[in-house]
């Protein structure tokens, strides 16, 4: 219905619609820090200089009469902080994840589970399904299993809620999940791929959702932001590297080894999720 080019011109209407909503979106404005201090200084100081009990104008007389002794007027700073650049920012999440007894394990798990997943799931499926001669429909077919499948995990997390053991749920899945990615290049049909691919998002889902989860409660507050862009960036930034990987891998090894290969990165990933101790037994509040 179209062919390729009306897919990809809907693709960005959708995207161009997008914009302008994002432009309409509008954030207050945070005090700068150290204002309320200033405020409240400037009112202690009026306070000393004249006293509680003090008439109007007695803290103007008292500074004329230091002026009038010799002493000199404090001089004005400029209580307004230096912002630290986003680099500093980002250099001090690492620092904090580094430390951190369950963020450093979590992070590299969410990495190597990352690393193996993106490359079979976006240009590994389209090599697959044009080696299997699936065609353009039964990819979209095993896509939407795997949307099933991730939709069910955040149905399930919605109805749910807390879940218990959550470390050892989010190693668990990771592990499950990368069985079902290496399984999905040795289906022999687009019905037997839909389910698998429908398994691997409930997992995916699953184990994305709760690893989440884990970095926002176990982050100190102070450092949410900073942890969550390192989160986003390892995501966002370094996990899509694998896909050109991935598709010169499959160039000269084909689908099954390379769908093996990543499966055994992400497996690995929840391998460090159920053997760091700390991580394994992380819980989610509530």
């Amino acid at each position: 219905m179209g062919g390729a080019a009306t897919a990809f011109a809907f693709a960005g209407l959708l995207i161009a619609v997008s914009v302008p909503l994002l432009i309409s979106v509008r954030m207050r404005e945070l005090p700068a820090d150290g204002k309320a201090d200033a405020l409240g200084g400037t009112a202690d100081t009026g306070a000393a200089a004249g006293g509680r009990d003090t008439a109007p104008g007695a803290g103007v007389a008292s500074a004329a009469d230091s002026e009038a002794r010799g002493a000199t007027a404090p001089a004005k700073t400029d209580a307004r902080p230096t912002s630290p650049s986003p680099v500093d920012d980002l250099r001090a999440g690492l620092r904090y994840i580094r430390g951190h007894r369950v963020l450093a394990p979590l992070m590299l798990a969410i990495a190597l589970g990352d690393l193996g997943f993106v490359g079979p799931l976006n240009v590994g499926l389209t090599l697959l399904a044009d080696e299997r001669g699936w065609g353009a429909s039964g990819m979209g077919w095993v896509l939407s299993g795997f949307g099933v499948g991730a939709g069910a995990a955040a149905l399930l997390l919605t109805v749910r809620g807390r879940l218990p053991h959550a470390g050892w749920l989010a190693g668990s899945s990771i592990v499950a999940g990368s069985v079902a990615i290496g399984a999905l290049a040795f289906v022999p049909s687009v019905l037997a791929a839909v389910g698998v691919a429908l398994l691997v998002g409930l997992l995916a889902g699953l184990s994305g959702a709760v690893c989440g989860a884990l970095l926002q409660t176990q982050a100190d507050p102070a450092y949410l932001g900073r942890v969550t862009a390192v989160s986003g960036l390892v995501s966002l930034g370094f996990a899509p590297l694998s896909m050109p990987l991935s598709a010169a891998a499959i160039g000269v090894w084909g689908t099954g080894p390379v769908f093996v290969v990543s499966a055994v990165v992400c497996g690995l990933g929840g391998a460090i999720a159920l053997c760091v101790r700390d991580l394994r037994r992380a819980e989610l509040p509530g």
